[in-house]
C-alpha cells in the first residue's frame, strides 16, 4: 500500500534534518514549498534564529512562471546572505524532491555566488 504524498515528505524531512544543521557562519538555507507560495529563509540552528528569509508573496510585481519566480527567490536569498557577510550554507529542501521549484532556488542562489 503506496503512502500518502505528505507522510513520504515528512520522511525525507527528518531523515535529512538528522544530517543537516546550519551554523552562524554557515547557516542552514531552507526551502519550503506549498501549492501556491514558495519561501526560502537562512536559519542558525544552534542558536534557533533565522536570520532572514524571502517569500513569492513578498514579490508582488513579479510575474511569470513557478519555477522563475523561485530562481528569482534564489537571487534575492543569496543577496541577504552577501550583506550578512555569509559565503557558504547548507541546501536543505524540506523532504521536497530536487527538481522544479526547489531546484531552481538552488540555482539562484549559486548564480548569486552563494555555494551550496
Amino acid at each position: 500500500m503506496k503512502r500518502a504524498v505528505k507522510v513520504q515528505r515528512n520522511i525525507r524531512h527528518r531523515r535529512i534534518r538528522a544530517k543537516v544543521s546550519g551554523t552562524l557562519q554557515k547557516p542552514r538555507l531552507f526551502v519550503f514549498r506549498s501549492n501556491k507560495h514558495t519561501y526560502a529563509s537562512l536559519i542558525d540552528d544552534q542558536q534557533g534564529k533565522t536570520l532572514g528569509m524571502v517569500a513569492d508573496s513578498d514579490m508582488k510585481s513579479e510575474k511569470g512562471k513557478p519555477a522563475e519566480i523561485a530562481n528569482e527567490i534564489g537571487k534575492r536569498i543569496a543577496l541577504l546572505a552577501k550583506e550578512k557577510n555569509i559565503a557558504t550554507v547548507v541546501f536543505d529542501r524540506g523532504g521536497n524532491k530536487y527538481h522544479g521549484v526547489v531546484k531552481a532556488v538552488a540555482e539562484g542562489a549559486r548564480s548569486e555566488g552563494l555555494i551550496l
